[in-house]
């Protein structure tokens, strides 16, 4: 998944508007315009893309923490580089959830996982039992998200029989 992807689908379960949208980025440290914001979500294939690089990511992901959790005393730096974990970490702060809740997100996406495989997506990479976190999962992730936060049940595009 790229990043404008996985924004696209945060705003989408949540039904930010663009006012929202620019609030959550100037939360996480970066003032954004109107114009901005639209390109990042504009899709793939048209002239007025712009893709959305990893710090910026970061940066929205910080500030939806903030939007939901309050700031902190520590400053939030946003990463320069980010993987699916990082990204599934910064979710489930923002949200509060615990494991169960996360389980219950990724079986509203049609995903089935353990505890422990889940877990294992939160251990530091150098552990031994860390596991990288794949697209599918954080897809799954965001498409529950999509049907806990908005009721609707996104059409699968892994799986073309349910379409």
């Amino acid at each position: 998944m790229n990043n404008n992807d996985i924004l696209r689908r945060i705003r989408f379960a949540f039904d930010f508007g663009d006012s929202k949208m620019m609030s959550v980025f100037q939360m996480g440290g970066h003032e954004s315009t109107r114009a901005e914001i639209s390109n990042w979500l504009k899709k793939d294939d048209d002239p007025d893309f712009a893709s959305l690089n990893d710090k910026l990511l970061a940066t929205f992901l910080n500030g939806f923490i903030v939007e939901n959790r309050g700031s902190s005393s520590k400053e939030m730096i946003p990463e320069k580089r980010l993987n699916n974990n990082i990204i599934l970490r910064k979710l489930k702060i923002a949200l509060s959830l615990k494991d169960l809740d996360m389980l219950e997100v990724l079986e509203l996406g049609d995903f089935k996982l353990g505890k422990h495989e889940l877990s294992a997506f939160f251990r530091r990479p150098d552990q031994q039992h860390y596991r990288l976190c794949r697209d599918q999962v954080l897809r799954k992730f965001l498409q529950g998200l999509i049907v806990k936060y908005r009721g609707i049940v996104p059409e699968d595009e892994d799986n073309p029989d349910k379409k």
